[in-house]
């Protein structure tokens, strides 16, 4: 048992912590982290004065609970999201939360150390799922599916430290749209970034990029810039921190941990600070090094085919063939793709590879895919292939500048999608609002009633002004008596006599209007 009188100063020490950081206007994360590791004390203390057991409130790092606001907002978004796939012919599948270890270790690169891995109960060795890909590959291959065009929306877990601020958890959502199947080149990989283009513009988060490379152009300019076979995914996973870090800072790591030499690291770093469109890949593919690949002029064709559908799908504005993309994940073998969000007059990032002389810097990912066509094959016993290509909308980020977005416009979220309250002007009238409001449920209106038996009227109507219920059907003795209900427009107070037999008629008529 910890000495009390050593847990108390150190109570007291992290008391001055949390001050200090207060008083110093520290971010709420490091506050609320700080708070956690103080009420983690307080409770080590044991019980309080009357002995019960004191219980550390606080949710896991890098989780997180949504109150009824941010959950309209999810809704709002997923709703959007959901339409689009939709649209594009997707059907959906769920899988189980947790797979074998083995059907996900050696899938993410350097990314694997993430894994959650589950306690062993004497039986499978099991691990929470990273992402909805590789278990969507696994139910490909166990169903000896061949051709889908699938989306998912669930949640995947990673042991990353979290910067809940920029939207990184612990566990959080992916919304994957993918194609299965073998069809003509580039068709459904124009199509996912159609997809992108769609969601990021109807949810109006603001201007965006999405950068395009091939993970053929990436090995065949490792290639000829002298990088040895068996680092080519360690140098890419490097090459993928381009986006975060500045060019010197990789190339370091490139030359002092992953032992590079510097004259390929040079040559790698004339690469990727190029972006433009298909008249890049035109003159890449005339390029006296990287024509001598012919991966990378496979890549680089395939490019400008997938640019020419892109021109059809009416979306080149806003896609740019970027040689520094990389993205880090061990299964990708053709096309992949990023969606930045870009702020509008910020500093750009000290960033030699990425032409500092841009307006716009990003703020963040917040969609990515590309084509696996291996991955099917890795499960299957008789290594069939299934060529995949698919996206991953980052939609913890997308909620976060969402939420962010209506909490500084001070916007009013309804968080119920009650139609009308069902109200008394007098007393015993309880019976007669709930045989009301029972015809309505029944006729499938969303209404509601007050849990007393004698409501005020007034205490009724300000029920309406603060959750948003835009009318409201008013009973009285008179009312009764005529046959008739007092239906109220909150917003405007207007009110209207319906007969009885028309309130129904006339409650849906005014719904779809507003």
């Amino acid at each position: 048992m910890e000495d009390k009188a050593q847990i108390q100063e150190a109570i007291k020490v992290q008391g001055e912590v949390v001050r200090k950081l207060k008083s110093e206007k520290a971010s709420k994360e490091q506050i609320d982290e700080e708070v956690a590791k103080l009420l983690e004390l307080k409770a080590r203390l044991g019980g309080g004065d009357d002995g019960k057991h004191q219980f550390v409130l606080k949710t896991p790092k890098g989780t997180r609970d949504y109150n009824p606001k941010q959950m309209a907002i999810r809704e709002r978004v997923f709703n959007t999201i959901t339409r689009c796939f939709k649209r594009h012919g997707a059907e959906t599948i769920d899988t189980p939360v947790f797979e074998l270890k083995e059907t996900l270790t050696g899938k993410y690169g350097e990314d694997s150390k993430l894994i959650y891995d589950l306690k062993d109960q004497g039986g499978e060795l099991l691990s929470l799922r990273y992402d909805l890909t590789v278990p969507f590959a696994r139910y490909l291959a166990m169903n000896k599916i061949t051709n889908i065009k699938r989306y998912h929306i669930a949640k995947v877990y990673r042991r990353d430290n979290p910067a809940m601020t920029r939207g990184r958890y612990r566990e959080f959502y992916q919304c994957d749209f993918d194609i299965a199947g073998q069809y003509d080149a580039m068709i459904p990989d124009a199509e996912c970034l159609k997809i992108v283009h769609e969601i990021l513009s109807e949810l109006e988060l603001g201007d965006f990029r999405i950068k395009v490379n091939d993970r053929r152009i990436l090995d065949g300019m490792f290639a000829v810039c002298g990088v040895p076979d068996d680092k080519f995914r360690t140098i890419c996973s490097t090459v993928d921190k381009l986006d975060k870090l500045p060019w010197q800072e990789v190339r370091k790591e490139m030359v002092d941990e992953k032992g590079l030499s510097e004259e390929a690291a040079d040559q790698i770093g004339e690469y990727v600070s190029l972006h433009g469109g298909m008249d890049l890949a035109e003159r890449l593919l005339q390029d006296p090094r990287m024509s001598q690949s012919k991966q990378a002029c496979a890549g680089l064709s395939d490019i400008k085919l997938l640019f020419s559908y892109l021109q059809l799908f009416q979306v080149t504005d806003k896609v740019v063939f970027d040689l520094s993309l990389a993205r880090g994940l061990d299964y990708y073998t053709g096309v992949i793709y990023e969606a930045v969000l870009t702020q509008a007059g910020v500093a750009p990032a000290s960033n030699d590879a990425q032409n500092g002389s841009e307006e716009s810097v990003s703020v963040g990912s917040v969609a990515g895919g590309g084509r696996y066509d291996g991955l099917v094959g890795m499960f299957d016993p008789k290594n069939r292939k299934v060529p995949c290509v698919g996206v991953s909308i980052g939609i913890e980020r997308i909620f976060s500048i969402m939420e962010q977005r209506a909490e500084a416009a001070a916007e009013k979220v309804r968080t119920t999608e009650v139609q009308v309250l069902v109200a008394s002007a007098q007393k015993n009238l309880l019976e007669e609002r709930l045989r009301l409001v029972t015809e309505l449920w029944n006729a499938g209106i969303k209404a509601e009633v007050m849990y007393k038996k004698n409501p005020k009227l007034l205490s009724q109507l300000q029920l309406c002004e603060e959750t948003g219920i835009p009318l409201v059907a008013i009973l009285g003795e008179q009312e009764l008596k005529d046959g008739v209900v007092k239906l109220r427009v909150v917003a405007s107070r207007e009110e209207v006599d319906v007969s009885r037999s028309d309130l129904i008629t006339e409650i849906k008529r005014r719904t779809s209007e507003a």
